[in-house]
């Protein structure tokens, strides 16, 4: 369960290699003693990010996971011997803007990682968290999800999706002793997104991580990273389409 101060000793990565991901477990590994399952493919990152958890204090263990095999993921879930305290779904790919609408197979690979899979580990983890009678899912989300632009409107789309399903999971799970916390960071500067041009807002991994752990620390359950992207978002999603669609997004 959490401590006191809100700190997991379990801690389910899902998306193992993500930036965030390790940024927020390094945070945790700090502050005491930490089991972290490492669930992401199999590989050379998969061990340097094991590696980098376990100089940071941490014991992991690693699992597999395939995001599109969706009828492995109950039992991964159900493989982890630990009460999970915290699980964080960290995955994702954003993909070539307009490939994304052109090429089906793109589309369906960018909705399948961005929605589907989140989807069927949420049902998995609520089920489990709920025979538990506690813990928190993290749920990586975007603020690309709130007003889907033309630009990147496939991988909005799926994150609005995605966004929307843990929404409504917390509030199924209410009065269970288990939670979601979603989470919206703006440009986050990861290994994801390099190579491309800094939005305004833009923050680094270390700052969604510190956002995370204050975030369950505090049981919100829907934080913006900056927090200031709060107050953007809320203008733009009431400025008229044909306004919209002429701004430089």
């Amino acid at each position: 369960m959490l401590n006191a101060l809100g700190q997991p000793q379990t801690l389910l990565l899902l998306g193992g290699t993500s930036d965030i991901a390790l940024a927020t477990a390094r945070v945790w590994a700090r502050s005491g003693d930490l089991h972290v399952v490492l669930a992401a493919r199999p590989g050379p990152r998969r061990d340097a990010a094991a590696a980098e958890l376990t100089a940071a204090g941490a014991s992991v263990a690693a699992v597999d996971l395939e995001a599109e095999a969706t009828d492995t993921h109950s039992a991964l879930i159900a493989g982890i011997e630990r009460d999970i305290d915290v699980a964080l779904v960290a995955f994702g790919v954003l993909g070539d803007e307009e490939r994304a609408w052109q090429d089906h197979a793109a589309a369906v690979h960018l909705a399948t990682v961005n929605y589907t899979a989140p989807v069927s580990l949420g049902v998995c983890l609520a089920d489990r968290m709920k025979r538990q009678g506690h813990g928190v899912v993290v749920a990586l989300s975007s603020v690309a999800g709130e007003r889907v632009r033309r630009s990147n409107f496939v991988y909005g789309s799926s994150k609005a999706g995605m966004d929307g399903f843990y929404l409504g999971l917390g509030e199924a799970l209410r009065g269970t002793g288990a939670r979601v916390l979603v989470v919206r960071p703006g440009f986050v500067r990861t290994k994801m997104t390099e190579g491309r041009d800094p939005a305004p807002l833009s923050v680094d991994a270390d700052d969604v991580a510190a956002a995370i752990v204050k975030g369950i620390a505090n049981g919100d359950d829907l934080i913006w990273v900056p927090a200031a992207m709060r107050g953007v978002m809320s203008g733009l999603r009431h400025v008229p389409r044909a306004l919209f669609r002429k701004l430089p997004l």
